[in-house]
C-alpha cells in the first residue's frame, strides 16, 4: 500500500427485534453460547466505513454518530487491526435508536468485523465469530449476531454462532411498526438479575412449538405471551401495548428496550393503528423485515 494512500472498505449489518428466546451459556466453547429465540431482521442497521492509512504508530479510532459509547464495537476493530503499522479508523452510522432492543450492538459488530475484515483480508468466517465473542462478553446481547446473518424471520435452533449455532430464515413480508416509548434499558442490568433470567426460562417453554409452526402469526401471539410473562415493560409501554392491541394489532415489547414492535392482525386493521399513532406523538416508523443478512458493501 502507498503510504499516501488509505484503503477503505464498508459494510451493513440489519437491527433485529426479538420477540421470545431462552439463555444458553452451557456450551464449553463460547462460540455455542448465546440464546434459543425468534426475532424479526430489520430492513434498517448499522453501515460501517472503515479505512487503513500507514503511520508511525498503530492507533484504532472507532466513531458513531450517535451518543452512547460503542465499546463493542471497538473491540472487534482492535482484534482485528493490522499487524502493520497505521492508523484502523472505523465510522459507524446508525439507522435506529441505541440500546432500545434493536440490536444495534451486535450489527455494529458485525458490520465493524465485515468492514475491518475486509480491509485485512479475512474471510467473513474468520471475523463474524470475533463480533459473537465481543457482543457476548460485552454484554450487549445473547446471539444477535448470529441472528442477522439472513434475513425476515429468525429462529435460532441452536445457540451460538454458526457452525455451533443453528438459525433458521423464514420469509416475512409484511411490514411492521416499531416505536420507542422512553429511555434505553441496558442489556447488561437485565441479563444479570437471577430473578428476570428465571421468568425469561420459564416464559420460552414453549419455543418448541414454535418451532415446528414458524409463521409470522405464530410468531407475533408468542412474542405477546413471552412479554407479559415476563414483565420487563414498564407501565407507560404497557400502556402503548394494550392500546395497540385494541385496534387490532399484535403488539409486543422488542427486548430489551422500552419499545415495541407491532403487526395488524388483518389489513382492516391498519388505518385505526395508524390512526391512533400518528395521533399518540411516539417516536414510530413503519419498516420491512430485512431480505437478507449483513454483507459487506462497495466502497
Amino acid at each position: 500500500m502507498d503510504a499516501a494512500h488509505a484503503r477503505y472498505a464498508r459494510a451493513f449489518a440489519p437491527g433485529h427485534i426479538t420477540g421470545i428466546f431462552a439463555p444458553a451459556s452451557d456450551s464449553k466453547d463460547p462460540r455455542g453460547r448465546g440464546s434459543r429465540g425468534a426475532g424479526i431482521v430489520l430492513e434498517l442497521g448499522v453501515t460501517a466505513n472503515a479505512s487503513f492509512r500507514l503511520g508511525p504508530s498503530r492507533r484504532v479510532r472507532v466513531h458513531s454518530d450517535g451518543a452512547e459509547p460503542v465499546s463493542i464495537s471497538t473491540e472487534v476493530a482492535r482484534r482485528l487491526t493490522p499487524s502493520t503499522r497505521g492508523t484502523l479508523t472505523v465510522r459507524l452510522h446508525h439507522a435506529l435508536p441505541i440500546g432500545q432492543g434493536f440490536g444495534t450492538s451486535a450489527a455494529g459488530a458485525t458490520a465493524t468485523a465485515l468492514a475491518v475484515g475486509s480491509l485485512v483480508d479475512r474471510p467473513p468466517s474468520e471475523t463474524v465469530p470475533i463480533a459473537h465473542l465481543a457482543d457476548l462478553f460485552g454484554g450487549g446481547g445473547l446471539g444477535g449476531v448470529a441472528a442477522i446473518l439472513g434475513g425476515g424471520l429468525e429462529l435460532r435452533v441452536r445457540p451460538g454462532i454458526p457452525p455451533f449455532g443453528r438459525v433458521v430464515h423464514r420469509p416475512f413480508n409484511a411490514t411492521l411498526f416499531v416505536g420507542v416509548v422512553g429511555g434505553p434499558i441496558p442489556s447488561p442490568r437485565v441479563l444479570s438479575d437471577h430473578r428476570v433470567l428465571d421468568r425469561i426460562a420459564a416464559a420460552a417453554a414453549e419455543l418448541d412449538e414454535l418451532y415446528h409452526h414458524p409463521s409470522p402469526d405464530e410468531f407475533f401471539a408468542a412474542s405477546e405471551r413471552f412479554t407479559d410473562s415476563v414483565g420487563l415493560a414498564p407501565p407507560a409501554l404497557r400502556r402503548v401495548l394494550a392500546s395497540l392491541r385494541r385496534r387490532g394489532a399484535w403488539a409486543a415489547q422488542a427486548m430489551f428496550g422500552q419499545s415495541f414492535f407491532a403487526m395488524p392482525r388483518t389489513p382492516t386493521n391498519r388505518p385505526a393503528i395508524v390512526e391512533w399513532l400518528e395521533r399518540s406523538g411516539l417516536r414510530a416508523v413503519e419498516l420491512r423485515p430485512a431480505r437478507r443478512g449483513a454483507h459487506r458493501l462497495t466502497p
